[in-house]
């Protein structure tokens, strides 16, 4: 995607380190890290400096190259995974990752690993990478229908946290039906909840918006249900981090909250997700891990003041708990379909891809 007109992947490897965009620091500053070990990224990944389903898929495989460097031995290999795994549970894609990884490189003498740990990882990244596009014109299909029926007026999307190419390699995923959409012609316009706490649909998804020149606009969490009711939102469009084998979504909280009206609305839910998001293992959702995060995350925000420096201040009582589940499950019942970069699926059809 675009940064000011040049292309860009949200990380990559260069001379034995990994480069990526640390999106703490959007939309306000492009800051690029450069880490060196794999330390280093298991704080990039808890931190949300990178962040996203199929990113931190992708994050994780380049830190377990990072972390063959020093020694690639069965036991080392082991101990780099679980450190990697242990960062973020909700997201099925970085175990996914770690676990094809360490497989493939299981069958490698020592002394080969770490070489091939690097091919592995950039292989898994730019699968990704084809796998957002291909989502991306499958989802541009349900766009142009809806363009169809309304007779080539603008065609109004409404998404939740951020799914656009800042939480994969590239090209996104709930995000990619929109930019194929937008390129190809036809008109768009996103309705981009805030997604409090960490507000990534105010920070990344607004700004990645704006630099591809997609029309949007950033709304409160709170007001979807009402833009529905009054005709205003066509189709609701998100990823997820996690969907069970019976289509059950796992995606940023209050998701779950937009579903159900647009459940209620007789609006279409669809959920973007490359297969690797698919948990075939996972049957019910009550068996997914909802991470529960800092509850500072819920008593501070930060911005960016009059005087152009960012600040971080509490918005709660001094008094008062915070809670923070970072994650929330959609159930099957209320998903239309789930965009997949092999087809668009119900839930119901979604374990014919399982073969």
């Amino acid at each position: 995607m675009r940064i000011q007109q040049q292309h860009f992947r949200t990380i990559w490897q260069q001379d034995g380190r990994v480069n990526l965009i640390d999106q703490t620091c959007l939309p306000f500053e492009l800051v690029i890290k450069e880490l060196s070990d794999v330390d280093q990224m298991c704080h990039a990944i808890r931190s949300m400096q990178v962040r996203g389903a199929p990113l931190i898929g992708a994050a994780a495989a380049f830190g377990l190259a990072l972390g063959l460097q020093t020694a690639a031995d069965d036991d080392h290999l082991q101990w780099v995974a679980q450190q990697l795994i242990a960062t973020r549970p909700t997201a099925v894609n970085l175990a996914w990752a770690v676990q094809r990884m360490q497989a493939a490189l299981r069958a490698f003498p020592v002394h080969q690993r770490a070489a091939h740990a690097w091919q592995l990882a950039q292989t898994l990244a730019d699968e990704d990478v084809a796998q957002n596009l291909a989502l991306g014109q499958h989802g541009k299909a349900l766009i142009a229908a809806q363009a169809s029926v309304r007779a080539g007026s603008v065609v109004n999307i409404l998404t939740h946290c951020n799914a656009g190419w800042l939480a994969t390699v590239d090209g996104g995923t709930a995000l990619a039906p929109v930019y194929a959409a937008h390129d190809a012609g036809l008109a768009v316009h996103v309705w981009v909840d805030e997604t409090r706490p960490r507000n990534q649909g105010a920070s990344l998804t607004a700004w990645e918006l704006a630099q591809h020149g997609v029309p949007h606009t950033v709304i409160s969490d709170n007001a979807g249900g009402h833009l529905m009711q009054h005709g205003q939102v066509d189709m609701v469009l998100v990823g997820a981090d996690r969907v069970s084998r019976h289509g059950d979504v796992c995606n940023k909280i209050g998701t779950y909250l937009k579903a159900l009206a647009a459940f209620d609305q007789q609006i279409p839910f669809y959920a973007a997700v490359p297969t690797p998001t698919i948990d075939w293992q996972l049957q019910r959702p009550a068996d997914v891990p909802i991470e529960m995060r800092d509850a500072d995350e819920v008593a501070y925000m930060q911005g960016l003041t009059e005087a152009g420096q960012l600040q971080r201040v509490r918005v709660i009582p001094l008094q008062s708990a915070a809670l923070n589940p970072a994650f929330d499950v959609t159930p099957a019942r209320l998903v239309t379909a789930l965009i997949t970069e092999r087809g668009i699926y119900t839930p119901a059809q979604l374990t014919a891809l399982e073969a």
